[in-house]
């Protein structure tokens, strides 16, 4: 067995040990297809305010200019979803029940490359979970890890699509692996059921019109066209995926820290309006949900009520 072989079945046989349900390798390149996509989506305003993502064009669609010398993108897949359903008339997604995703998979990222760097030596790399310039779907998918689904989740047959995804991208020569056909067919529940219409079509979305986008990343006020098409969600959204036929197979996660908060877990709607800053402060303190801020999170829900 090669040293390419070797490291890359090691990679794997680790990212397994440390909890992740998938790990796959692609190529250090230039994404030459998502390059036109990326260009189009920008062009169309479809990232609203999402400003950021007009930053660093040539850093997204090229991983060397993240990582000098670097040749191999490894994908990595984290199972969330949850063994029980947060029982509240309003809903927040289903990944910020438990802990902030970020701080928890960053870490096992960091630990898994150390154990690795002792095994095969040092080498340059950086982790990425949803964070800095990465498009972290185009990555897996060429990873076999999945397809981007009509709702532009990465989808699997075995575990559906309820899982955060992570990079290392690092300078190791590793074997790389096959994209996987879709599985979508003919299918558009989650074309059907999105209640803002944000799936302009197969695997576009207007992220403008996106629940998610509403009651995140947007910081002004909610528009008024998002008007009686929330459906009570006052932070994410998890409509299209859980219409997907493939999230039937999705299996509860094992790690304790995405389990449901149990200080919210059965917030009655009066609650979640009463709530204050001390409360959110103290509730949400290690949990994504502190991205939108008390001010964002009240906002979203006095929308919800008037």
């Amino acid at each position: 067995m090669n040293h390419k072989e070797k490291y890359s079945n090691l990679i794997k046989s680790k990212a397994l040990a440390f909890g992740f349900q998938s790990c796959g390798i692609s190529k250090a390149d230039f994404l030459e297809e998502e390059a036109p996509r990326l260009e189009q989506w920008l062009n169309n305003n479809f990232h609203g305010e999402m400003r950021y993502m007009e930053n660093h064009f040539d850093k997204r669609l090229d991983p060397r200019l993240l990582v000098e010398g670097s040749k191999s993108v490894i994908s990595l897949s984290y199972n969330y979803f949850p063994e029980e359903l947060q029982n509240s008339d309003l809903k927040l997604a289903k990944y910020a029940y438990g802990e902030d995703y970020h701080d928890v998979i960053k870490d096992k990222l960091r630990t898994l490359v150390a154990e690795l760097q002792e095994e095969i030596g040092e080498f340059a790399f950086r982790v990425f979970v949803d964070s800095a310039p990465v498009l972290e779907k185009a990555w897996a998918k060429k990873s076999g890890i999945g397809w981007v689904g009509k709702n532009s989740n990465l989808i699997t047959k075995k575990n559906g699509s309820f899982y955060f995804l992570a990079e290392i991208i690092c300078d190791l020569d590793l074997i790389q692996d096959f994209e996987v056909t879709d599985h979508c067919g003919s299918c558009t529940k989650c074309i059907d059921a999105c209640p803002t219409h944000a799936i302009v079509s197969d695997k576009i979305i207007d992220g403008s019109k996106c629940i998610s986008y509403a009651t995140i990343e947007l910081k002004d006020q909610i528009p008024d066209f998002f008007k009686d098409k929330m459906e009570d969600w006052m932070f994410g959204c998890d409509i299209c995926q859980d219409v997907c036929p493939w999230n039937r197979f999705s299996a509860p996660t094992l790690e304790e820290k995405f389990r449901p908060n149990s200080e919210i877990k059965n917030f009655t709607k009066q609650e979640w309006k009463d709530i204050t800053q001390e409360i959110f402060s103290s509730v949400f303190k290690k949990s994504a949900v502190k991205r939108t801020k008390f001010s964002g999170l009240k906002r979203n829900l006095d929308f919800l009520s008037e």
